[in-house]
């Protein structure tokens, strides 16, 4: 568990532990815990008094007053590609074969962007969804938090979301880039502004397109990961209804070595030449490496060991790995999703989540659903 400044950890008696199972996220899959003993991170955090006038600008809208803020998550929704790639597929293109790909990483389709689709557009799809269930109005988010390590403008695309939503109060939005960590990182920021800075509904996205940058004949990576976004919406509570319980957050970049996609110099532009005025100037255009990753695949056998280790039966985890591959940073909220439509998760639940990737980073979150 992990305090940040400013947060007071302190225990509590009860989760409804008894009555309502929980579940845990490892990248695509749930594993619940029928015994966590945790405790809630609380503060004294900022809070909205009444809405202005529709004239009043989005700036002047947040009059702040100290009060005990919690923060709870109220709906979701994910949105995948049309175009779905099986391991057949692939096999029409890289030496491998379906058995291959499935006894080694459980994963049997993936879905990739294809044709005019763009990232942005299954994130706002993913989102729009995720308001419907919470019946929250675009106009009522005051944040959009977009995590994504492929965004579709260099400069992210968060705003671009906010602004194909209809929030027409133009409230903030900007990009998390933090790979398969960065859902995990985005609901502990949500939080944070909630609890800290008087925000009352957060919208945090997890999406990533990793097929734009994975070498199509190497079957060590291209068999591995797919496109996809997911949505939460996060909303401010009385600090007695808190649900994020607790979290931990790491970074290690010695660990670059063994993921990565490195920004590389574009080898066609030294015929332009420099005209012989400065050397090496001006700067080549620069693009990015296909992804590359030193290591065991990531595949289900991670997340059973996972389940394993923490003696959590396996009807109690719930994994899509097969159905969409690694999504990166989707694969929580997408995997969530499908959980909660599905009547798997409930209001109530608790569910622990956690992500590992590229930087390297990781993170873990122990959160309360509805």
């Amino acid at each position: 568990m992990a305090n940040a400044s400013g947060f007071i950890s302190s225990p509590i008696p009860s989760l409804r532990r008894k009555s309502l199972p929980s579940f845990g996220v490892s990248r695509s899959g749930f594993c619940p815990f029928e015994r966590i003993i945790i405790r809630v991170l609380s503060c004294s955090a900022v809070e909205g008094v009444e809405k202005h006038a529709s004239a009043v600008s989005p700036s002047e809208s947040r009059v702040p007053r100290f009060v005990n803020k919690g923060c709870k998550l109220v709906g979701c929704g994910s949105a995948t590609p049309n175009l779905m790639i099986s391991n057949d597929d692939l096999a029409k293109i890289v030496e491998t074969s379906d058995e291959w790909i499935s006894v080694r990483t459980g994963i049997r389709n993936r879905r990739v962007l294809s044709g005019k689709d763009r990232l942005t557009g299954l994130a706002v799809e993913a989102a729009k969804k995720a308001l419907q269930m919470a019946e929250v109005d675009p106009d009522d988010v005051d944040l959009v938090l977009m995590c994504t390590s492929t965004p579709d403008d260099l400069f992210g695309s968060a705003p671009q979301i906010q602004k194909a939503l209809g929030c027409k109060r133009n409230p903030l939005a900007y990009d998390i880039t933090a790979a398969c960590s960065g859902f995990v990182l985005g609901l502990v920021s949500a939080a944070c502004h909630i609890r800290g800075g008087g925000f009352q509904n957060v919208l945090v996205i997890g999406a990533d397109a990793l097929s734009r940058y994975v070498d199509w004949t190497d079957r060590g990576t291209c068999i591995l990961f797919g496109d996809a976004a997911g949505a939460v919406l996060v909303q401010a509570c009385d600090g007695s209804e808190d649900g994020l319980f607790s979290f931990d957050l790491h970074s290690d970049g010695e660990g670059r070595k063994y993921l990565n996609a490195m920004a590389r110099d574009d080898e066609t532009d030294h015929v332009l030449g420099s005209n012989g005025s400065v050397v090496d100037f001006p700067p080549r255009r620069s693009s990015y490496s296909c992804i590359q990753m030193n290591g065991k695949e990531a595949n289900q056998r991670i997340i059973d060991a996972v389940a394993t280790r923490l003696a959590v039966p396996p009807d109690r985890v719930i994994s899509n790995l097969a159905n969409y591959g690694n999504t990166s940073a989707a694969s929580i909220p997408l995997a969530l999703d499908e959980a909660v439509r599905s009547g798997m998760v409930r209001s109530g639940h608790t569910i622990v989540a956690a992500g590992f990737g590229a930087g390297l980073t990781w993170g873990s979150v122990i959160v309360r659903w509805g």
